[in-house]
């Protein structure tokens, strides 16, 4: 009985005024699922990805597609009995997960759509138009991704950026707010469920035949090229992640590696150790077993699950004395769930409290045209000083 005039009171505000809402954009890099989509995708990742570091021309890109095509047939379809990567069902349970602990705070003023970088009908210009067609004119841009570089959140935020400028119509813009929420590497939390995520393997599997100092640990990160254009390539954050997970397992457990896991491209200078030699050197220090676990991945992924399985296969030839343990990564638990969402409230409560974002996209040709005159007139002998400033713009 009294519960009822209460919820009525509740209920009278929010049907008079029209609520802000905010859209997460949960962003991924998606895998393919069917084998005939292959060439396309990595048409795609050519495109967005290699063109960062690699000297390569666009021309190019069709044929080395479908070249490449065929090398991951054979390895999904023939040496991987016909894989299909559970990366996208996993990266759906994360994005229902993460909306479900949003909406518990916040309710239905707050949706939760995952946008791929690779895969339709999930593209983020794809993803974006149904976003503004359901009405809601504030982003929550959040790449579900534990490193930023040019190659994970760069080319989110990239692709992004062309979607919505594709999806302008009339002089004011749609979008009234935007936030971002950048990669987690160092946040605590996450840094402490790795940590107990590995501990609490070695005590079930492999405590009861090997001593500590015998229990090697190969924490592994997404393989970076050194030289990115300039771009951040991710390797200060991935080993600062590397260092931290490192810290809380060494008084335990002495043998601790770094894994990268890279795409061995050739011309292009790696991370390393990569994950093979990490393990070969951890052996030479006398491990006994070995567990590989995936740091720099929050979702599963043919790089975490065939690429180390093809390691271990190799390494298990060599040395079959030797326990492998292949991990998985955070992927769908809850404590992680829970923790992905706490770090975007802040933001949704910034965007709901904000004053909605006047846009008129139609004037950033004019402001560009008025700040080059400007300067045309008032640096005419600096000309150094413009280029300077001009260049340094660019690279924001």
């Amino acid at each position: 009985m009294v519960a009822t005039p209460e919820k009525q009171q509740q209920q009278t505000p929010t049907s008079s005024v029209p609520q802000d809402r905010v859209a997460v954009l949960l962003m991924g890099y998606g895998e393919v699922e069917s084998y005939e989509d292959f060439a396309n995708y990595n048409e795609q990742a050519l495109n967005l990805l290699t063109a960062k570091f690699a000297p390569v021309p666009t021309w190019i890109y069709p044929p080395l597609a479908k070249l490449l095509a065929v090398f991951d047939l054979h390895e999904w379809g023939h040496q991987h009995d016909n894989f299909i990567s559970p990366h996208n069902a996993i990266f759906e349970q994360q994005r229902a997960g993460i909306e479900k602990n949003l909406q518990a705070r916040w309710g239905d003023r707050v949706q939760v759509f995952k946008a791929f970088n690779f895969c339709a009908p999930f593209l983020p210009e794809q993803v974006l138009a149904e976003i503004k067609t359901q009405g809601f004119d504030k982003i929550l841009i959040y790449p579900l991704l534990v490193v930023d570089s040019i190659f994970t959140s760069g080319i989110a935020v990239e692709q992004v950026n062309n979607a919505l400028t594709k999806l302008v119509d009339g002089t004011e813009h749609w979008v009234k707010g935007q936030r971002y929420i950048p990669s987690f590497y160092s946040e605590p939390e996450y840094i402490d469920l790795l940590a107990n995520l590995v501990e609490d393997k070695i005590k079930t599997d492999l405590a009861v035949a090997h001593l500590p100092s015998q229990t090697g640990i190969i924490l592994m990160n997404h393989g970076c090229p050194h030289k990115a254009k300039g771009f951040t390539s991710g390797i200060e954050e991935s080993e600062a992640l590397y260092n931290r997970v490192r810290e809380k397992l060494i008084y335990r457990y002495p043998l601790i590696s770094p894994g990268w896991l890279n795409h061995q491209t050739p011309l292009i200078e790696w991370t390393q150790p990569n994950a093979e030699l990490a393990a070969k050197n951890l052996m030479d220090l006398g491990a006994t077993a070995l567990v590989f676990m995936p740091i720099g991945f929050a979702t599963e992924n043919h790089e975490t699950l065939l690429d180390v399985d093809h390691i271990i296969h190799g390494l298990r030839r060599r040395r079959p004395d030797v326990t492998y343990v292949q991990m998985e990564c955070v992927n769908a638990q809850p404590e992680f769930l829970q923790m992905a969402a706490d770090w975007a409230n802040p933001q949704i409560e910034a965007l709901l409290a904000e004053q909605a974002l006047v846009v008129n996209p139609s004037l950033a040709k004019a402001q560009a045209q008025h700040t080059h005159d400007h300067h045309h007139h008032g640096h005419h002998d600096h000309s150094h000083g413009n280029e300077h400033h001009h260049d340094h713009g660019h690279h924001h």
